[in-house]
């Protein structure tokens, strides 16, 4: 395993994330995070305390399981989420790690079923290529070439990125 970011870096690279979400979304009133579970979460969660430390504005937070929007071997559709409005709202989408694509448009098509979102915003914590699908992050907190067979690590708790050999 290779560290790729320590503590002092991943903080860093957040705190970036947060201030260009701020600075593109003027009416913050009108943005939600949602991250996609599980990985996703955690890093919404560390973006909405970020943007509430610089802005002053708590934009809500939302945790969405993408399970049963899927179109491959990983589909559950026993996974269920609570219901949130995106009427009319800016969503941000929240992922760790941004690979082929499949997730990100699971969790566009699930956004789609519950309402019709003003826009919807891509922020990835690492971007690692190897898109299968068009799809291209709006907010990216680091772009990290990999091989297929690697893997990246993002550990929000933990707060490290790293590179495993498989």
């Amino acid at each position: 395993m290779k560290i790729l970011l320590e503590k002092d870096a991943y903080l860093r690279t957040t705190y970036r994330l947060a201030h260009e979400i701020i600075e593109q979304n003027p009416q913050l009133d009108d943005v939600i995070l949602v991250g996609i579970q599980k990985k996703g979460y955690p890093l919404a969660k560390q973006l909405q305390d970020h943007i509430f430390q610089f802005s002053g504005s708590m934009i809500p937070c939302y945790s969405f399981a993408i399970g049963s929007f899927r179109d491959d071997e990983k589909r559950n559709a026993h996974e269920t989420n609570e219901p949130f409005d995106v009427h009319n709202k800016t969503v941000i989408l929240v992922d760790d790690v941004l690979f082929t694509g499949r997730s990100v448009r699971a969790a566009i098509d699930g956004m789609m079923s519950l309402g019709r979102p003003q826009a919807i915003r891509l922020a990835a914590m690492v971007d690692r290529g190897h898109r299968e699908l068009p799809i291209k992050p709006d907010y990216v907190g680091k772009n990290i070439p990999s091989s297929s067979k690697q893997r990246v690590l993002v550990d929000p708790i933990g707060m490290t990125i790293n590179l495993l050999e498989d």
